[in-house]
């Protein structure tokens, strides 16, 4: 069900959302400022392509001051935003019935976009 459910992501927007990620990855990546936070949306567009059996956990680290620096950082430059924009797509997607397992991919995408250091993405068992 991951499969069809990727395929389908993938073919119906998951991969502009994926090079949207990878593309302000870049563009941070080239500052040396912005290499933590580009790594962080690296992080960002592996999950947006290909969303289903994946899950985001809180890691040992994510308590850590550094990380919590970072993501006051985060959510005040870019979180806020695309946690917004997520939202919004999930509400969209929640109209549809069809669209109800899009809608639970893109809250999960809100999540890890609000507040991603000191999150990993795991595969789902």
């Amino acid at each position: 069900m991951n499969t069809i459910g990727n395929l389908l992501w993938f073919i119906l927007g998951g991969f502009l959302i994926f090079l949207i990620y990878l593309f302000g990855s870049l563009v941070l990546i080239i500052t040396i400022i912005g290499i933590p936070f580009g790594i962080q949306t690296l992080k960002l567009s592996t999950l947006a392509l290909f969303p289903f059996g994946k899950t985001v956990v809180a890691g040992e680290r994510a308590s850590g001051c550094l990380y919590l620096i970072m993501n006051i950082i985060w959510i005040l430059v870019a979180g806020i935003e695309l946690a917004i924009v997520h939202l919004v797509l999930a509400f969209f997607c929640f109209i549809t019935i069809i669209g109800i397992p899009f809608a639970r991919q893109h809250i999960k995408l809100a999540a890890l976009a609000l507040v991603p250091f000191g999150h990993d993405i795991v595969e789902r068992p």
